[in-house]
């Protein structure tokens, strides 16, 4: 069958390709690494010359496997790059066990000859473990906020598919290192490439950094009802120092018996054990994701014992906060 595409016509430059140097971590997500690739590769396609070129790096140079377990090859250890690179850490499984001293090392080397960086899924915890995004906006996914808002404070968490602050990049994961790509070929070589990439791509719904990586509340759990969703996200937002029920209902402009009748006809249950939930949801996630210890973590969850704690998190997921953390071996993965 003979290949037939539309090339799309960009300005002719005697610049040389930009080249892209991904940072294989142990354990790195394989959609997040192949989606930011494989855009590249497109574009070059697409406009029928080569304007990105890539290499594979990584500690020690010879291999890593990702997460569903295939070996990558690598092009070269951590060496020295030319200022114009653009470098991209893959992240994924375990991300805190593969960000390494040398790793952190070498991205501050290189960012202090002003190369740009980015963190693909979970690689915006090894960025901000190396310093890189202090006073920064950053995002990663979404099951990792919690973990990564307690250790890293200096940084401006947000829940963008990606996000992009001076010389610094990161993506949520999945499929947003193509939105990243494709604001990147956008800005290189205009909006047509970046289309024509997304249309090669079957990807019929470009991103920007406004978009969020989650549904809304009122979507993702089937609520229709404003103020209800106006009280869950308040909850939300309000994890570390309750605010109690009659509260939430006076500020929404409702008496606590309607908030009662809402929660139960939506979501078969209380506010309060609603909000029990959603605090007990964030307290699993600091106890496999981050050395936290527990009563750290009961307090940041708005707990104000060890015991209380202990006994609600018995009852909601069967086992101790303590036999949790011991029974977690790898942390912030997706």
């Amino acid at each position: 069958m003979q290949e037939q595409r539309q090339v799309v016509t960009v300005e002719d430059t005697e610049a040389p390709p930009r080249n892209f140097v991904f940072v294989l971590l142990d354990k790195f997500s394989l959609l997040s690494f192949a989606s930011g690739l494989d855009s590249l590769r497109i574009a070059n396609r697409m406009a029928n010359k080569q304007l990105y070129t890539w290499r594979l790096l990584g500690e020690g140079g010879e291999s890593v496997t990702c997460s569903a377990g295939t070996e990558f090859k690598l092009d070269s250890d951590l060496e020295e790059l030319q200022r114009d690179d653009v470098i991209l850490v893959c992240g994924g499984v375990d991300v805190q066990a593969a960000t390494s001293k040398r790793v952190l090392n070498w991205l501050r080397r290189e960012a202090r000859r002003g190369l740009r960086i980015g963190g693909l899924c979970t690689a915006a915890y090894t960025l901000a473990k190396a310093g890189l995004l202090d006073n920064k906006k950053a995002t990663i996914h979404w099951e990792n906020s919690d973990s990564f808002i307690e250790e890293f404070d200096e940084v401006e968490l947000t829940k963008a598919v990606f996000q992009i602050d001076g010389s610094r990049m990161t993506t949520a994961g999945g499929t947003s290192s193509i939105d990243l790509m494709l604001k990147l070929i956008a800005d290189d070589y205009g909006e047509d490439l970046a289309n024509a990439v997304a249309d090669q791509m079957i990807y019929s719904s470009i991103r920007t950094d406004q978009d969020t990586q989650r549904l809304s509340t009122p979507t993702r759990i089937g609520v229709r009802h404003p103020k209800l969703s106006q009280v869950i996200l308040m909850m939300e937002k309000n994890i570390e120092e309750p605010i109690s029920p009659s509260i939430l209902a006076t500020d929404v402009g409702m008496s606590t018996r309607q908030l009662e009748r809402l929660f139960r006809r939506y979501l078969s249950r209380s506010p309060k054990r609603y909000y029990m939930e959603l605090r007990l949801h964030k307290a699993r996630n600091l106890l496999m994701q981050t050395d936290m210890s527990v009563i750290n973590v009961a307090l940041a969850c708005g707990f104000a014992s060890p015991s209380h704690f202990s006994k609600c998190y018995r009852a909601h997921y069967n086992t101790t906060p303590y036999r949790e953390r011991g029974a977690q071996s790898g942390r912030l993965s997706v």
